[in-house]
């Protein structure tokens, strides 16, 4: 071993030891913080002068004790809510003879999900102890040290020579579903379930945030703020990976600086900086119907309620998904979205990466996908046009089904399970695009554009391949792509997302990503260039 790749391994090292050292202490960091209650942030949570007062008697127990974590804290707390509620209960029925029939007896009593929304800003302002007191540092031990260590271990790839090496992929336990990777894929899918449906447990991270979230906004950071964070620094240190491991192939250069770029700009600075303007601060390439609350009443009103700005967010969204898709993905297949802009897809092709050959090439997994991804658009269209409806009529309820509990229905099954717990939890598991393959009803819409009406695909040179099943491989999208290249047959898939890893890992130049399928037999006279470890040779085709 030379002395350069001895100092690179070592370095790659130091590298693994800081970042598993950064995660424990980003983990640890969860306990280092005790919690003192804060009666009047419960008071200001829970807004009702008529039910406060049973609340505050309850409370007054919790009063002057420490806490040193938050899960006794939140025991107690939710113990003292439950005497609470019954308590209002009890003098509702007793002292307003009212039943539970009755419309005002639902809004006299505290109910669950008034109670589930003051836990977090409960425990924020309880919070004490050694993180509060030095969020700086834990945030330089933990995210900071956690970016540096990353860094290390893939800056050193850049003295290897530049081209995809499969490096026993499938022998690594972490790649191939082993107990690393299960072990991963359960820390994942445990934080995406406590930020979707338990926020309050995560109230030390939150916190951890909040000096970065105050010099973006000027506020202290919510749990949407915590996650977008960690999104976007996940999508940059893994993106800087995906560029030195496809340094060779500009067209993924390109493509990963893209969606680091959407992700950074769009989807967290600029939404920051418009709330700091007291603005509406929507991420702008979000589109229905990924972006499923588009025509909720609250957006809507939000929207046209902010002057022009916000009546140009409105026409701007709207613009998107009626001209914007069908006129873009007609002249670039629905690449232009999933592989270049969209932040599912990127997180999933820079995060993701190392597990895209996990995606289930069989049939069966192909049939699945088909039904599944068109019936979630279908439910979002069913959805928004009963939401629209409502809007506009005030009345909820269509062929007798409430418009808000198919929203609710929505929100929990697609937009919370599917598209978080199991769409980017399951990375190591199922491999990275399974939102974007089963769930995304705007791959679906872009899908079926591209499969019909547009002017891309990947065209093959058949008479090249030698059936390696590199392409076949690495495709994220479940693609059999080998199968298509032994016959000389395009690849027409409306699952296709036009990453072009396929074309990049190829060692033969068979896969070509085109914009126009008419010019597919003129290319026979041009010349490749074919990729080796050390030189780059030109070889004529055929």
């Amino acid at each position: 071993m030379s002395h350069n790749s001895s100092d690179t391994t070592l370095l790659q090292k130091a590298g693994i030891v800081l970042f598993a050292a950064a995660m424990l202490i980003f983990t640890g960091a969860l306990f280092m913080t005790s919690f003192q209650l804060d009666e009047s942030s419960v008071k200001s949570a829970i807004n009702d002068d008529y039910q406060y007062p049973f609340v505050e008697q309850q409370m007054a127990a919790l009063s002057g004790k420490e806490y040193g974590n938050i899960f006794s804290f939140m025991l107690a707390y939710n113990d003292a809510m439950k005497k609470a509620q019954a308590a209002v209960k009890t003098d509702v029925e007793n002292n307003l003879k009212l039943t539970t029939n009755d419309s005002d007896y639902w809004n006299k009593v505290l109910q669950d999900y008034k109670v589930k929304t003051s836990r977090l800003s409960a425990a924020r302002a309880s919070a004490a102890g050694f993180l509060p007191g030095n969020v700086w540092l834990v945030f330089c031990l933990s995210i900071l040290l956690g970016i540096a260590g990353a860094l290390m271990y893939n800056l050193p790839k850049l003295r290897f020579l530049p081209g995809i090496k499969n490096n026993h992929i499938f022998h690594s336990k972490l790649h191939s579903r082993g107990w690393p990777g299960i072990l991963l894929g359960s820390y994942l899918i445990g934080f995406y379930i406590v930020l979707y449906f338990f926020p309050e447990y995560l109230v030390s991270w939150i916190i951890l945030m909040d000096p970065v979230s105050l010099a973006l906004n000027g506020g202290p950071a919510s749990q949407w703020f915590l996650y977008g964070f960690l999104y976007t620094v996940a999508i940059l240190v893994m993106g800087i990976r995906m560029m030195i491991k496809y340094r060779h192939n500009m067209y993924q250069l390109v493509r990963t600086g893209s969606v680091m770029f959407f992700q950074t700009a769009f989807a967290f600075l600029i939404p920051q900086i418009l709330a700091l303007l007291h603005q509406p601060a929507p991420d702008l390439k979000n589109i229905w119907p990924l972006d499923y609350s588009f025509f909720f009443e609250y957006r809507l009103d939000e929207l046209t309620q902010s002057g022009g700005l916000g009546i140009f967010m409105l026409v701007w969204g709207i613009a998107l998904f009626v001209t914007g898709v069908p006129i873009l993905t007609y002249f670039y297949g629905k690449r232009w979205y999933c592989s270049w802009v969209c932040g599912c897809g990127g997180l999933a092709e820079t995060l993701g990466d190392p597990f895209r050959q996990l995606s289930n090439k069989k049939l069966k997994a192909w049939k699945a996908e088909r039904w599944l991804i068109h019936a979630v658009l279908v439910f979002a269209i069913v959805m928004t046009v009963m939401v629209v409806g409502t809007y506009f009529t005030e009345n909820s309820r269509l062929f007798l089904i409430d418009s808000y509990t198919i929203r609710s229905w929505y929100g929990f099954a697609i937009g919370s399970i599917f598209a978080g717990v199991v769409g980017t939890g399951f990375y190591p598991l199922l491999g990275n695009r399974t939102w974007c393959r089963f769930g995304c009803p705007l791959a679906a819409y872009l899908g079926l554009v591209q499969k019909f009406k547009s002017r891309f695909r990947i065209t093959v040179n058949g008479g090249q391949c030698i059936s390696c099943g590199n392409c076949s491989t690495y495709c994220e999208m479940g693609i059999d792509v080998r199968h298509y290249a032994q016959r000389g047959q395009d690849v027409v898939r409306a699952s296709c997302v036009g990453c072009g890893i396929c074309a990049a890992v190829c060692p033969r130049g068979v896969l070509r990503l085109e914009n126009n399928g008419t010019d597919v037999g003129s290319r026979t006279q041009e010349l490749r260039t074919v990729h080796f470890p050390e030189t780059e040779v030109n070889l004529p085709k055929g």
